[in-house]
């Protein structure tokens, strides 16, 4: 019996649906956050000019190569979305705590590849 699941983003300010995903931080502190096209502009628009004035932070590792997109994303390429919506619904099948959105935790992650 083949199964599919199906993952809609829902834009975490006015509730529709939303585009994408995306990953910032202030502080030292990361957020994630879903946004349609129209807030995702409006975050971005909104931190523009303090993003054309800084400095990218040296993670310590080699740059991961663009998505190509030329949207100039700040998320994870697709491949990655679709690998833990892969895990979170083997997670569900296997009756593990996941949640719909966020971080998927290590641990998870490590049994989801000793399954596979």
């Amino acid at each position: 019996m083949a199964k599919q699941t199906i993952v809609t983003l829902i834009d975490d300010i006015d509730g529709s649906a939303a585009a994408e995903t995306i990953t910032f931080g202030i502080d030292g502190a990361s957020y994630v956050i879903d946004l349609n096209d129209k807030n995702a502009k409006k975050l971005r628009d909104a931190v523009a000019t303090f993003v054309a004035h800084a400095r990218r932070e040296s993670s310590g590792r080699p740059p991961r190569p663009a998505s190509g997109s030329g949207r100039g994303r700040v998320g994870g390429a697709r491949g990655d979305r679709e690998h833990l919506q892969a895990v979170r619904a083997w997670a569900r099948d296997n009756n593990k705590p996941v949640s719909d959105r966020g971080r998927v935790s290590r641990t998870l992650l490590d049994e989801y590849a000793e399954a596979h």
